[in-house]
């Protein structure tokens, strides 16, 4: 046992170490990315995280196959409820475990359903498919490499799969060229379109396709991977009344949750198709999971609870900071990329080019050294992620932690010294951090600590159990302290 301890301790002070620096001495400004509240974290602990709980619909009924589960069905009806109240929307799917797993469930249920529209026998491949080009911004997982692997035709001719890409405008090539979208699709008529992307600077034209697609028969299905945005739904764009048939996402990015995934639409009872949402389902379960992690599911409870009480709060304030940033970064005399007409931006990203000063990969390490955590990306003129020339950055989760705009200024400043000038910021950041340790959009603490002490002791063996726990966790913040 004596090894287990060691082991154990030695596992335990390292990861101390870690939370310590990405918790109160580090800006974390990675836009794929987020802190839970405390409360959210806890649910993640809670029984049942242990726990399976199956289950599909069966004559009309969803039937669990595990017993001891009518907590967790509670929670995730409930959940679904307020997923729904948050996009506005008839259905939900919560068993996805990840934005690109609710990703694949759709390219699947899309491939089956598209072979029952014509009577092909069993599922068959698109034909072709309309999205972003990795490349330009699109997304990892609306790639053939991705979740649409197998789901594709492929071209005989060049041995590739049968993939257009969205135009994009010569004088900015974060934005979509409407005039070439139009005779593009008209020439190619998808059967899939892929709205979103990672790199993300301004909405995308759903509206628009929309009705360019309308009369074509079959309409192309309509899908918008908002796994960067999904926080920001409504405020940045609403695709599901914009036109879209689907919309899948992280719930991680700029929502307040674990990480899993979701995929919601407004595909009810009366909706002509129907049969794809049945398909979904039966993609979600038994198609893509056994058991959906039920804890981080109860922890998404409580982060909805959060979205829903602070979204137009919250949304407000994220594209407030990344628009006060982006200019600041301006005139601190970085290069960001998008459109200074428009902000600079319109979502939670801001992008810069930092060629002239290092690779991205040389610039993200050299911001990392002094506690400023980003992650380099290839620009739209770049060929290669090895050998990018930007740097992307996302404001989400420190608007959580209090930043507001002039906050953002400083930091534009400090970057400006380490990337331009090569400065050492190291202790100065950490000092600055120091004083965002207080996370909002969620329960004050003088109201989130008793739950929480509630909820830990009850995760805790018995009372004696607590007790000595409690006393350890004293002596423990002590020790931080010092």
């Amino acid at each position: 046992m004596s090894d287990l301890h060691a082991r154990a301790s030695s596992l335990a002070q390292r990861a101390v170490r870690n939370n310590v620096w990405r918790q109160r001495h580090c800006f974390n400004l990675i836009p794929s990315e987020s802190t839970p509240s405390l409360l959210v974290k806890l649910c993640e602990i809670a029984d049942p995280a242990g726990r399976y709980a199956e289950h599909r619909t069966l004559k009309g009924r969803e039937v669990y196959f595990y017993q001891g589960t009518d907590f967790i069905q509670e929670v995730e009806e409930e959940a679904r409820r307020e997923i729904s109240s948050f996009f506005g929307c008839a259905e939900a799917e919560l068993r996805p475990i990840s934005g690109q797993m609710a990703n694949e469930i759709v390219f699947k249920a899309v491939v089956r359903h598209r072979g029952s529209e014509d009577g092909t026998r069993g599922a068959r491949r698109l034909r072709l498919v309309l999205n972003n080009d990795l490349t330009k911004g699109g997304h990892l997982s609306a790639q053939p490499m991705g979740a649409l692997f197998n789901c594709v035709d492929t071209d005989p001719e060049t041995g590739r799969e049968r993939i257009v890409h969205f135009p994009l405008r010569a004088d900015d090539p974060y934005r979509v060229d409407l005039d070439r979208l139009g005779e593009l699709l008209h020439a190619h008529r998808p059967e899939l379109v892929i709205f979103g992307k990672s790199m993300f600077l301004c909405p995308e034209p759903v509206r628009e396709v929309a009705s360019l697609v309308a009369g074509m028969q079959p309409r192309p299905i309509l899908h918008y991977d908002m796994a960067h945005v999904l926080g920001l739904y409504g405020t940045f764009q609403s695709p599901l009344e914009e036109g879209c048939d689907l919309v899948t996402g992280s719930t991680h990015k700029t929502f307040f949750g674990p990480q899993r995934g979701v995929i919601v639409s407004n595909l009810g009872p009366d909706s002509p198709q129907r049969k794809l949402w049945t398909e979904i389902k039966s993609r979600a379960f038994p198609g893509a999971t056994s058991n959906h992690h039920l804890g981080t599911l109860l922890g998404l409870l409580l982060a909805t609870y959060e979205m829903n009480a602070f979204k137009t709060e919250y949304q407000a304030a994220v594209v407030r900071n990344a628009r006060a940033f982006a200019h600041a970064l301006d005139a601190a005399g970085l290069q960001v990329e998008g459109d200074r007409r428009d902000g600079f931006t319109r979502t939670h990203q801001v992008l810069l080019r930092v060629r002239g000063q290092g690779s991205g990969e040389d610039i993200a390490r050299r911001l990392e050294r002094n506690n400023i955590l980003t992650n380099y990306q290839a620009l739209p003129d770049d060929t290669s992620f090895v050998d990018s020339s930007g740097i992307r950055l996302g404001v989400q989760e420190m608007t959580r932690f209090g930043l507001v705009e002039a906050d953002f200024e400083r930091l534009a400043h400090c970057i400006a010294e380490v990337v331009l000038r090569d400065r050492n910021m190291a202790a100065e950041v950490a000092r600055e951090r120091a004083g965002f340790l207080d996370m909002r959009y969620c329960l004050p603490p003088e109201e989130a600590l008793p739950i929480a002490a509630t909820l830990l002791a009850s995760i805790l063996p018995n009372d004696a159990y607590a007790q000595n726990f409690a006393a350890s966790l004293q002596a423990a913040s002590r020790a931080l302290a010092t």
